[in-house]
């Protein structure tokens, strides 16, 4: 007969039924996971065409979120669907003020936005935050950290942030980011901030899809007018030194003087708007309003000019010829013969047996052949 019985050390269990050290065999433990949660548990709905549009046109902050997420996505079901989406808020867009922001790393660029985008909101303007974050050449992940360093501003009723990773793309900007705009203008917003990981190898990018282009400066890292590109500069329809309070206030002052003769040696733009050097102060408010009054009177003289159409106008030939060249050269890439060849060719220019250029020309000319 098989032994049943169990032992508490050297004791038999039987024998130590009134001893401290008897153990009872307790209340049987409830499955971890609760069996009914998949009741309770949210699915997302898939939705047509039409409806994201009519969501993102009755001002579905949920949907113009979920539809931005559908024009990020790679997938090829995914963008099918956003193009149609785009082609439907297209006649409602391009009625908003478009504000690029772009600076050196430390400057506070999302202490800027929060504090003047929460004073726009106040004045009963729609906002809506593209914000660029960095995303890593290793992982290809991003922090997307922008909603928690602006929590007043995420949570104004007024209010729209989406960070975007920046996925290497040009500038920094994701290459979505102008057809996110559309949406945004769709869903009613009236005002765009595109605000883009920092001064990187070019900010043309930012530039070809903003009305008024905004540089923020910080005084005290150095030589301050020999730190930025000449390009930029040239760029930018305005410069704010940042952390103009304090101590700091002089040197900030004294920095934007130097900004705003620097400015004068540069020719005078296509808008024909001077470009202005001012000092603000996130942290207490100062100049704050007199940059946004400055964005307004911008607005103003352009439109009366003409330029603002004009450059909109530019703006829509340039993103077409960029989509071109992004199409040829994602079809380049994905061709079979190239994929086949360009390992062989690589070995041969680093061996020094054929030139880079050469290579290059061998390569098109198997890929344009019939």
């Amino acid at each position: 007969m098989e032994d049943n019985k169990r032992f508490i050390g050297e004791v038999e269990e039987s024998k130590a039924d009134n001893s401290a050290l008897a153990v009872n065999d307790g209340v049987s433990q409830p499955p971890q996971v609760n069996p009914n949660i998949a009741r309770f548990r949210r699915h997302k709905a898939q939705h047509t065409a039409d409806e994201y549009i009519a969501g993102i046109l009755r001002s579905d902050i949920n949907i113009l979120g979920q539809a931005i997420t559908m024009v990020e996505s790679v997938r090829p079901e995914h963008q099918a669907i956003a193009q149609k989406i785009i082609e439907g808020c297209l006649p409602h867009s391009g009625k908003s003020i478009r504000i690029g922001i772009t600076g050196v790393p430390g400057a506070g660029k999302s202490t800027f936005i929060e504090a003047l985008g929460v004073k726009i909101c106040d004045l009963n303007h729609k906002l809506a935050v593209l914000a660029v974050d960095p995303s890593s050449e290793r992982s290809g992940g991003s922090i997307l950290g922008d909603k928690t360093r602006m929590e007043n501003l995420t949570s104004h009723p007024n209010a729209f942030v989406r960070p975007s990773p920046s996925a290497g793309s040009l500038g920094g900007v994701a290459r979505k980011t102008r057809e996110t705009i559309i949406l945004c203008e769709a869903a009613g917003f009236d005002t765009i901030f595109v605000e883009t990981v920092g001064v990187g190898q070019s900010e043309t990018a930012v530039h070809s899809m903003v009305d008024f282009f905004l540089l923020l400066l910080v005084t005290g890292a150095g030589d301050d007018l020999q730190g930025i590109k000449r390009g930029i500069m040239e760029m930018a329809d305005a410069i704010a030194i940042t952390k103009a309070d304090g101590e700091n206030i002089t040197r900030a002052q004294l920095a934007s003087t130097q900004y705003q003769n620097a400015l004068h040696l540069f020719p005078i733009p296509k808008s024909r708007w001077t470009p202005i050097a001012t000092t603000c102060s996130a942290l207490s408010g100062a100049g704050i309003m007199d940059i946004w009054e400055m964005i307004t009177k911008y607005v103003a003289h352009t439109n009366a000019n003409g330029y603002f159409d004009y450059n909109r106008n530019e703006q829509a030939k340039y993103w077409l010829y960029e989509t071109i060249n992004e199409a040829i050269k994602n079809s380049f890439y994905q061709n079979e013969k190239i994929i086949e060849s360009l390992p062989d060719y690589e070995r041969k220019v680093l061996d020094n047996k054929i030139s880079s250029f050469v290579a290059a020309h061998e390569l098109l000319a198997k890929y344009f052949e019939k």
